[in-house]
């Protein structure tokens, strides 16, 4: 099981995660969302809550929930230029399609 960063978001996250005297880490998982069903959610971990897993990006902790788990294992988590923006990036290799926006996406057989 794993979930990694690219050297560009691990960065990225670092510089996040420096801002925030609290920081834990970066809480990583999915809630449902869009219309495909899952939307991958990243934001500043202040605690480790029961039933998280922890996972160890060259220093940086990686807390994923037991529900998002079995949805995220094995996602490697990037850092991109989109358009005219900036944003992370999730290959995530138990999606089995995505919506035509991208926002959200689908497990399993389609």
């Amino acid at each position: 099981m794993s979930v990694t960063l690219t050297p560009v978001a691990l960065e990225r996250v670092q510089r996040f995660l420096a801002r925030d005297a609290a920081a834990l880490g970066l809480r990583f998982g999915v809630e449902r969302t869009g219309c495909s069903g899952w939307g991958h959610q990243a934001e500043v971990a202040h605690e480790q809550r029961d039933g998280d897993t922890v996972f160890d990006a060259q220093g940086v902790r990686i807390f994923v929930d037991a529900r998002s788990l079995p949805l995220v294992d094995g996602t490697e988590i990037d850092f991109a230029r989109q358009g005219l923006g900036e944003a992370f990036v999730f290959r995530n290799p138990n999606a089995t399609a995505e919506c035509g926006c991208g926002e959200s996406f689908t497990t399993g057989p389609g």
